[in-house]
């Protein structure tokens, strides 16, 4: 009986101890076995995959390029050269069918540049950089159509332009709310860039109302690390829901590309200037002809005033609206319509928007005395000398 019990206890110590060693190693050994004893065949794993109609990971901003892409175009524009004298080689027939063809191709030249659509019935903005002085303007739609465009009108000044086609029921970009955007907002820039074809890259808003950079005559522009290369002019900059924040018109670049400073004309400016040219033609803003300046802190202290707002009035055309107002050089303008004055470039915005005809109050200091003075704003000159007003 004792053998019979040890070998018993030997069993079930042998046992433990495969059982142990199987649980440690080959866990899945076990797994595979269902609870009442029987064995079966194990079935075949098959892997999850994603939905065709699955909605986009929340990092993906696909369906703002998907809605704003088929409004972007590409602008191919060309102005016949100055004409050279002929080569007396040309003469000859021989010299003729080797250089005649070549020279031909040099009296044209071609520029690449991009475009938005903003209206169904064929109205594309781009700048004016890229229309300016062509003879003629293709616009390369997004769905591979080419069609000749017509110039409408330009605005040097804001260095926009608005182009005709002639094609209906177009894919118009809409327009943001540009006073929801904010520093640190995602944007995407999409254009030609290079020619290589329409192409989206992404950034953030740098900074919103850029201004001093001596690129326009007015500006306001957002600033952006989105990559904008030489091609993009004109293009869109969109917010994260596809609607148009701005047309990207100018980097910073010591090499010719990229380094993540890009500036575009905010919406705001856009709309304006858009619907000023398609009205009329053209873009009518105030003017009372001074040459503004700003007010520094030693300017300032020279004046013996303690204003840090404002812009010095340097100079007066003579006969022009503010002189006729009686404004004297050496004032200093404080106030528009009894709106504060920051500095030249706010008073230039203000001023422009001023109605040709219109009367306004300009608040001026002059020897340290607020005056205020009776202007009749005139129509600003389309052409005129870089320091005058």
């Amino acid at each position: 009986m004792r053998r019979l019990w040890l070998l018993f206890a030997q069993t079930v110590t042998v046992g433990l101890a495969l059982w142990f060693i199987v649980a440690t190693l080959k866990p899945q050994w076990l797994s595979s076995l269902p609870r009442d004893g029987r064995a079966h065949v194990a079935s075949s794993v098959v892997p999850m995959q994603e939905s065709a109609s699955a909605p986009p990971a929340h990092s993906s901003y696909r369906e703002a390029a998907r809605r704003a892409m088929p409004a972007v175009v590409n602008i191919y524009t060309s102005k016949t050269a100055r004409q050279q004298p002929n080569s007396p080689f040309l003469d000859d027939p021989f010299f003729r069918r080797f250089f005649g063809e070549r020279q031909r191709e040099q009296e044209k030249q071609v520029s690449l540049g991009s475009g938005v659509i903003v209206s169904p019935d064929g109205f594309v903005l781009t700048n004016n950089h890229v229309v300016e002085a062509a003879d003629e303007i293709e616009i390369a739609l997004s769905d591979g159509r080419k069609v000749s465009g017509k110039l409408v009108g330009t605005d040097p000044e804001t260095d926009l332009a608005v182009v005709k086609i002639n094609l209906k029921d177009l894919p118009a970009i809409t327009l943001a709310n540009l006073d929801q955007s904010r520093v640190g907002d995602v944007v995407l820039a999409i254009g030609n860039p290079f020619g290589v074809g329409q192409t989206v890259t992404m950034g953030i808003v740098s900074a919103l109302g850029r201004n001093h950079l001596g690129i326009n005559t007015f500006e306001n522009f957002i600033q952006t690390d989105a990559a904008i290369n030489p091609g993009n002019s004109g293009g869109a900059l969109i917010d994260t829901n596809g609607n148009l924040l701005g047309i990207n018109t100018a980097i910073y670049s010591r090499s010719g590309g990229s380094l993540g400073i890009g500036f575009a004309i905010p919406v705001t400016t856009v709309k304006t200037v858009m619907e000023s040219i398609i009205k009329t033609g053209q873009v009518v803003r105030g003017w009372i002809g001074v040459e503004p300046q700003d007010l520094t802190p030693e300017l300032a202290e020279s004046f013996g005033t303690g204003k840090r707002n404002g812009t010095i009035i340097a100079g007066i055309l003579r006969g022009g609206p503010a002189d006729r107002g009686g404004m004297r050089p050496g004032d200093i303008l404080t106030a528009i319509d009894g709106k504060p004055v920051k500095d030249t470039t706010d008073m230039l915005n203000a001023v422009a928007q001023l109605a040709p005809g219109s009367r306004a109050k300009l608040t001026v200091l002059r020897k340290n005395e607020e005056a205020t003075l009776d202007v009749t704003v005139g129509t600003r000159p389309r052409k005129r000398p870089e320091t005058v007003e």
